[in-house]
């Protein structure tokens, strides 16, 4: 159970000390972008300059990054630089699904994915500024859950995206979780990757749920080690859609495996 209120030592270092440089980053990394893509067409500079966000944004929370289970994906993956005009497409692209356990889950998987990909997530953060500019000129895919036309519209865009050679990362919970424990799934990861034909990765986000839960604006446990773990791709190719939930199913033990075996 993690202090409720925080020591006072804690919430001054986390106030004085880690927000400011990391609002800071936030906003000089966001304009950066803002500016790179009035002429990177193809998101490559973006993406650079989103890790290095990523990477700062970590380093000014106190904590540490480890980059676990690489050994599981495929060389063409992680060579992957951008969208791929190829019959062959979908062989550079995958559909990486994880745990959604804080705000700071953005920059773990910036910092932890070294190949360009897609964000498939609601369309409130699209609201936010800088993050909300970011996601707008670099080509994320936001989603609506609250209208099933307009969920349906953006799961298409995202097989399209996967066609074209670009992974996308989605989180099946839909939302962060409230308790730190992994939530029910939803199946549009599974339904992108069937229907794109592309395999299906997931991937366990550990310790970054206690380094900034929900509902709060300060950095607890700082210090501790962030992981970030690849299992080994689930194949979708010659699966139907009608089998996307039993895909859901597997892929959340998956995770839960993961997550079992890493903490």
């Amino acid at each position: 159970m993690r202090p409720n209120p925080l020591p006072l030592s804690v919430r001054l270092r986390s106030n004085l000390l880690l927000a400011p440089p990391f609002i800071l980053a936030t906003a000089f990394f966001g304009s950066l972008a803002l500016l790179a893509s009035l002429f990177d067409k193809h998101g490559r500079l973006q993406h650079r300059i989103a890790r290095c966000w990523a990477g700062g944004c970590i380093l000014f929370s106190g904590s540490r990054l480890q980059v676990l289970g690489l050994e599981n994906i495929p060389p063409a993956l992680l060579s992957a630089s951008g969208p791929v005009s190829s019959a062959h497409a979908v062989a550079h692209a995958a559909v990486f699904a994880a745990n959604h356990t804080s705000y700071m889950d953005t920059p773990v998987v910036f910092a932890s994915l070294p190949f360009q990909f897609r964000i498939l997530a609601k369309k409130e953060l699209w609201t936010l500024p800088f993050i909300g500019w970011y996601l707008s000129r670099s080509g994320q895919l936001p989603i609506d859950t609250a209208n099933p036309r307009a969920t349906l519209s953006s799961l298409g865009g995202a097989v399209r995206t996967l066609r074209d050679g670009l992974s996308v990362y989605v989180f099946p919970e839909g939302s962060r979780t409230p308790h730190g424990d992994l939530q029910d799934f939803l199946n549009g990861a599974a339904y992108i990757a069937i229907r794109a034909q592309v395999p299906l990765v997931p991937v366990a986000l550990i310790g970054v749920y206690d380094l900034l839960p929900i509902h709060t604006t300060e950095f607890y446990n700082s210090g501790k080690p962030l992981k970030f773990v690849f299992g080994k791709p689930i194949p979708t190719k010659g699966h139907h859609i009608r089998e996307a939930d039993a895909l859901t199913n597997q892929l959340r033990e998956a995770i839960a495996n993961l997550i079992q075996q890493n903490r």
